[in-house]
């Protein structure tokens, strides 16, 4: 018998699983129907022996010390500062737009008073800020929201920034300075010897059993478990009672070339050229020394792959809500992760979500919750 049936082996399902078994002394089973572990966050290394993220590129970021260090128990770090060139009118610009982005495009030697005027002579009042058109137009016009944004959105997500919820667009900052940096969280760092590593140092207790290419719903009935824990997309638990959430998925197209390193930085967007919106090199990321390396352009495709992104739109929020309703509504039965509870959620969220999730189920507060380990 065990305590927990935990499905999903990504991120929230293994801390969940972590603290459980190290935390509580529970009894799990982890059921992945990939696989491997690891979820979208799964590294490997390919046929040439390069260390690439099969899913995309994963950096990881935050601003939460708990996170960082509960992390830390399974994991040393690679710090890594993650920048971004964007491919517009010819050249490659920093992404965010700051300082540089502006006097590369136009040519000009404006400092950061002069760019905040430059700004707001081009910004279109609105009166509200629903949509994501609204929230780059209103900070620095049109043409920089058609150079950068409007047409990498309507590839990334298949629909116009004036269809999709502001927070699309209010992710990605405006800057007056000169930094370049695509985040700015206290902590940035790559798992040194990669995330599957890490996830298998996570998943390492005795009391955790793991169970990959498997789908649960085989072995919800011959295993026995007390609770359930489920990561997987909440409408498809409840057979799409009330009709499918909508998703964005990817395909992925790796390169191999026969150099040291291809692109100036880690990730170049293509907001207005070609169907895939980013190319990634991986070395950049991993620090890896290898005399070859390895690349991947992401195609945003619609929701018929594995699902990614979960589409912000107010009728899909209001479609979750009847799912999250039931969800509340059923025993023994727990909900986590970007997929169980329709959020966008970046990584390090994700684990936040699952470690106060563990802290609810085992009465503790999240200091408690966090100081025992195996």
């Amino acid at each position: 018998m065990f305590d927990y049936m935990i499905v999903g082996a990504g991120f929230a399902g293994s801390v969940l699983a972590e603290r459980l078994a190290a935390g509580s002394g529970k009894k799990v089973i982890v059921v992945d129907r990939r696989p491997h572990i690891g979820g979208n966050a799964y590294d490997c290394y390919d046929a040439d022996g390069l260390l690439i993220h099969k899913y995309g590129p994963h950096i990881f970021h935050t601003n939460s010390k708990e996170v960082f260090d509960y992390l830390t128990r399974f994991t040393d770090w690679r710090q890594y500062q993650h920048r971004v060139r964007a491919s517009v009118d010819g050249m490659l610009v920093p992404i965010p737009i700051n300082l540089d982005t502006i006097n590369e495009l136009y040519g000009l030697g404006l400092n950061a008073q002069q760019l905040t005027q430059f700004f707001a002579d081009r910004a279109e009042r609105r009166e509200s800020v629903k949509t994501s058109e609204d929230v780059i137009v209103s900070k620095v016009g049109r043409e920089l929201y058609e150079k950068f944004f409007k047409h990498y959105t309507r590839k990334q997500w298949g629909l116009d920034p004036s269809e999709l919820e502001a927070q699309v667009t209010a992710r990605v900052p405006v800057r007056t300075n000169r930094d370049d940096r695509y985040f700015t969280d206290t902590y940035q760092a790559m798992p040194r010897l990669g995330y599957t590593r890490m996830f298998e140092r996570m998943l390492a207790h005795p009391n955790i059993k793991i169970l990959i290419n498997c789908d649960y719903r085989e072995v919800r009935t011959v295993i026995p478990h007390r609770e359930l824990i489920y990561t997987g997309p909440v409408d498809s638990y409840f057979d799409f009672r009330f009709g499918r959430l909508p998703y964005r998925s990817l395909e992925f197209r790796f390169e191999t070339l026969n150099k040291d390193l291809h692109q100036p930085v880690a990730v170049i967007n293509y907001p207005n050229d070609y169907a895939y919106t980013r190319v990634t090199e991986f070395k950049h990321l991993t620090g890896q020394e290898h005399p070859k390396t390895s690349l991947v352009y992401e195609y945003p495709i619609a929701d018929n792959g594995d699902p990614y992104y979960p589409i912000p739109q107010p009728q899909n929020a209001a479609l979750y809500k009847k799912y999250e309703a039931l969800a509340d509504a059923t025993p023994h039965v727990h909900f986590a992760g970007r997929l169980g509870t329709y959020r966008y959620y970046n990584m390090d969220q994700v684990v936040a979500q699952a470690l106060s999730l563990y802290a609810r189920i085992a009465g503790q507060t999240r200091a408690e919750a966090l100081g025992k380990t195996a």
